[in-house]
C-alpha cells in the first residue's frame, strides 16, 4: 500500500476500503506522506465524494489519532449536543444543566468564536473566573459530582483533525460535507458519550445556508455516528435571524440564567427544550416526547437546572453570584444605545451572518484564532422577523466599549435588516410569516 495508489483509486472514483484510510491519514499525520500528496487526496475526495463506510473510516481514523476520554467507569447514559454554529445560539448553557437536573450524564466539549459566530467557551469565560481547560481526572470527578461540564478540546483530543484543516483552508476544500462532517464528528466521538444529538443550522447565519445542504450535512453525520455505534439524531434548525433576544458573552449569559429561571425569549426556550427531549430520550432517561418535555419544565420550573448550572459555574472556578442575579459581575460595556426604526414597517428579514459580524467587529467575536474578546459587548434584539415597528421605536440596542463605534454599527445593522413600510394607501402594514423554529428531524 502506498499514498500514489490511494490517491489515484480516489481520483477515478473508487471506494476506498478502511484500511486505506487508515494508512493515508496516519501518514499525514505522522510526516510519511507529504502535504502535497495530502492536498491531492483532500481535492480528490472534494470532487470525488465520500461514501458513508468512507466517511466512518476517516472520523474513526482522526478520532483514533489522538486521546479517546474513558467515561465507562461512570455509571449513566453520556449524551451531547453539539450545533453547527450561529448567532446567539447559547443553548449548550442551558441544555447541559437543564439534562443534568434531569438525570442524564452531559460531558460538552465545546468551541470559541471564529468568524461571524460566537463560542460556547468565550461566553462562559465572561463569567469571572470560569475554567474551560479541564484535565480528564477533572472532568469525571465533576460528571459525579455534578452531572455535567462544559469544557475545550485539549491538544491531543483528535490532533489529525488539525492537521487536515490547515490542509483544507489553503487547497479550497473546506467547504465538503464529508470532510466537514468528519471533522465535526472525530472530535465528539472522542469524549466518551453513548449519544449525541446535532442541531445542524440553516439560513442566512448557518454555515450551510440552503435546506438541502443542512440536510445534506445532517444525515452525512447522523450516518457517521451510527457506524460508529453512537444513537444519534439531528435537528434542522433556523438561522435566518439571531436566536433568542442577544448576541455577545454577557449578554448571552444572562440571557441563559434568565431561561433557567423560566423566563427569557420563548423559541429560544422553545428550541431548548426541543433538543432536550431527544437527548434525554436517547439518554435512556424519558420513553416519549411528552415525558421528556415534562420533566425538563419541571427541572426549569422548580429550580433544580439553575442549581446545577451553579454547581457547575462553582466547580469549574466561576463566581457564582453571577448565577445568584448580581449581574454587574459580568464585564459590562460602558455605552449602550438604541438603533431606532427609520419608518414604521414590519422586519421581513435579516441577514444573520452580517449581524453576527457586527457583533465580532464590536469585539465579541475573533477573525484569528487565539484573539482576545470583549465580553461586555454586543447587540439586543427588540424586533424579529414579523413583528411590526414605529418610527423611532428601538430595533436593537447596541452595548459598545468605545462611542465612535456606535454610527457604524447602527448602519450596518439597518442594512442586515428588510423592513415593509405601509402602502400608498396608508392601509394596514402587511402580514409577514415568521420562519419556523425547527424544519425538519433527522432520525
Amino acid at each position: 500500500m502506498n499514498a500514489y495508489d490511494v490517491i489515484f483509486k480516489k481520483r477515478n472514483g473508487g471506494t476506498l476500503i478502511p484500511e486505506e484510510i487508515a494508512f493515508f491519514i496516519q501518514g499525514v499525520t505522522g510526516g510519511s506522506i507529504s502535504k502535497e500528496q495530502a492536498a491531492a487526496w483532500l481535492m480528490a475526495s472534494f470532487i470525488r465524494g465520500l461514501d458513508d463506510t468512507e466517511m466512518a473510516a476517516l472520523t474513526r481514523t482522526m478520532t483514533d489519532s489522538g486521546d479517546i476520554i474513558d467515561l465507562s467507569a461512570l455509571n449513566g447514559s453520556k449524551v451531547d449536543k453539539h450545533s453547527t454554529g450561529g448567532v446567539g445560539d447559547g443553548t449548550s448553557l442551558v441544555l447541559a444543566p437543564l439534562l443534568a437536573a434531569s438525570g442524564a450524564l452531559v460531558p460538552m466539549m465545546s468551541g470559541r468564536a471564529l468568524g461571524h459566530t460566537g463560542g460556547t467557551l468565550d461566553k462562559l469565560e465572561a463569567i469571572p473566573g470560569f475554567r474551560v481547560d479541564l484535565s480528564v481526572d477533572e472532568l469525571k470527578s465533576q460528571l459525579k459530582t455534578v452531572g455535567c461540564a462544559i469544557f475545550g478540546q485539549t491538544a491531543r483530543v483528535a490532533p489529525a483533525d488539525k492537521t487536515l484543516y490547515a490542509l483544507r483552508d489553503v487547497t479550497a476544500t473546506v467547504d465538503s460535507i464529508p470532510l466537514i462532517a468528519a471533522s465535526i464528528m472525530s472530535k465528539k466521538l472522542a469524549e466518551g458519550t453513548e449519544a449525541l444529538v446535532l442541531d445542524v443550522k440553516t439560513g442566512t447565519g448557518a454555515f450551510m445556508t440552503t435546506m438541502d445542504g443542512s440536510r445534506a450535512l445532517a444525515k452525512a453525520m447522523v450516518a457517521i455516528g451510527k457506524k460508529s455505534g453512537k444513537k444519534m439524531l439531528a435537528v434542522i434548525s433556523d438561522m435566518n435571524q439571531p436566536l433568542g433576544a442577544a448576541a455577545g458573552n454577557s449578554l448571552e449569559i444572562w440571557q441563559a440564567i434568565q431561561v433557567l429561571c423560566g423566563k427569557g425569549p420563548d423559541d429560544f426556550r422553545e428550541l431548548v427544550l426541543t433538543l432536550g427531549v431527544w437527548m434525554l430520550i436517547l439518554a435512556g432517561r424519558a420513553g416519549s416526547e411528552p415525558e421528556a418535555r415534562k420533566k425538563l419544565e419541571s427541572a426549569l420550573s422548580s429550580g433544580a437546572a439553575l442549581e446545577k448550572f451553579r454547581q457547575m459555574v462553582k466547580a469549574q472556578g466561576g463566581d457564582v453570584s453571577v448565577v445568584d442575579g448580581d449581574t454587574p459581575r459580568l464585564p459590562q460595556a460602558p455605552f449602550q444605545k438604541q438603533i431606532l426604526s427609520p419608518v414604521d414597517g414590519v422586519v421581513t428579514s435579516m441577514d444573520t451572518r452580517l449581524i453576527g459580524l457586527l457583533v465580532s467587529g464590536l469585539g465579541a467575536g475573533r477573525s484569528v484564532p487565539g484573539a482576545p474578546v470583549d465580553n461586555g459587548v454586543g447587540l439586543v434584539f427588540h424586533k424579529k422577523i414579523g413583528d411590526a415597528v414605529r418610527s423611532g421605536e428601538p430595533l436593537a440596542t447596541v452595548h459598545h466599549r468605545n462611542e465612535d463605534d456606535f454610527e457604524g454599527a447602527r448602519r450596518q445593522y439597518l442594512e442586515a435588516v428588510s423592513l415593509a413600510g405601509r402602502p400608498e394607501d396608508k392601509g394596514p402594514l402587511p402580514k409577514v410569516k415568521r420562519p419556523p423554529l425547527v424544519y425538519e428531524i433527522i432520525r
